[in-house]
């Protein structure tokens, strides 16, 4: 389920690189930061998340587990992949086909992170920085996920990547779409196995 879940949300990822609407803050982050290198984007988001996960090693090493390893190391590779092949495939998209990539990735992606999440093998790294300042702070969830997200759209934008309305959809639909996937698709998957 982990390395399937990646795996989706590499893919999707790429339908909103295709798209140009804009994506999750985090992806605006280090696409900002790929944009000033020559690298592959897989490359640069892999040694995002190797500085991130040394940072989550310190604060609460226990959020990291295989599944971060295999989000670390595959998802910017899938990403690639992804953006590839639809710009590939249509180099030249309408508006309305871009608008149609945006709405199926955010559904793809809600679907990937929770066969990822329910996995439960281990989070990502920006996923763990979060969760281990709300334990260690004793405040709402919501309130850091928001500023992280907060200070990663706004990096993204100051190195040049531009936000746009997939980075609002995400920020407030992503949960009640997740949270869907999980009570329909992971936990009955997980469940079946046992």
């Amino acid at each position: 389920m982990t390395l399937i879940g990646v795996t989706i949300c590499g893919f999707s990822v790429g339908m909103f690189n295709f798209s140009q609407f804009g994506m999750d803050p985090f992806q605006t982050f280090a696409h900002g930061i790929w944009k000033h290198t020559s690298f592959s984007y897989g490359f640069v988001y892999m040694v995002i998340n190797g500085i991130m996960c040394v940072l989550d090693w310190f604060l609460d090493k226990t959020k990291i587990g295989i599944g971060t390893f295999i989000n670390l190391f595959l998802l910017g590779y899938v990403v690639d992949f992804s953006t590839a092949l639809w710009t590939g495939l249509i180099p030249d998209p309408s508006t309305v086909v871009g608008f149609l990539f945006l709405l199926a990735g955010i559904v793809i992606m809600c679907l990937g992170s929770a066969l990822y999440y329910t996995g439960n093998l281990g989070v990502s790294t920006y996923d763990a920085i979060p969760l281990c300042i709300t334990e260690r702070k004793d405040t709402d969830f919501r309130k850091v996920r928001i500023s992280c997200d907060l200070i990663c759209t706004l990096t993204g934008f100051l190195l040049g990547q531009m936000p746009g309305i997939g980075t609002i959809i995400t920020a407030f639909f992503m949960g009640p779409l997740i949270s869907f996937f999980n009570r329909t698709v992971a936990e009955p998957l997980l469940n079946g196995r046992k």
